[in-house]
């Protein structure tokens, strides 16, 4: 699977995200968090505008909405929240199913993790930071 890469155009990180949701946050510097939003990005087929951690946009997200724990998991931003972990896997999965117009798709897969973070226990652990983490955010 070839990972796709847009070069964001000038002024993007001036874009209002609520214009974007919605949204899926996700940890551009992690092997398994790239294989995962992969997977949610095939299965949403453009319908989800999938951003990293690390990308300008995805610093603006956290600044603007997030919390501390942004890092600590994956997030899924629609117009009224952002839900982590845990709590982002039923909105995402209605929100693969529901939403019916296509997105602009802002990837940034840095994969910059050494060869440990493709082992299996790194999948373990991420696995069960998934289901360990969880959290709901108001948007105003």
């Amino acid at each position: 699977m070839s990972v796709k890469i847009l070069i964001m155009h000038k002024g993007y990180e001036n874009m209002e995200i609520k214009e974007q949701v919605p949204i899926v946050l996700f940890d551009n510097q992690c092997y398994v968090c790239i294989k995962f939003a992969k997977f949610v990005d095939f299965f949403a087929r453009g319908k989800i505008t999938m951003v990293g951690h690390y990308s300008n946009f995805g610093i603006k997200i956290r600044n603007e909405i997030l919390d501390e724990s942004a890092l600590e998991m994956f997030w899924f931003i629609d117009k009224k929240r952002a839900s982590g972990g845990r709590a982002a896997l039923a909105p995402l999965i209605k929100s693969i199913f529901s939403t019916k117009d296509r997105k602009m798709k802002f990837h940034q897969l840095d994969n910059i993790c050494s060869e440990d973070c493709k082992s299996t226990k790194a999948v373990f652990v991420r696995s069960s930071s998934l289901l360990r983490n969880s959290k709901k955010i108001d948007l105003k």
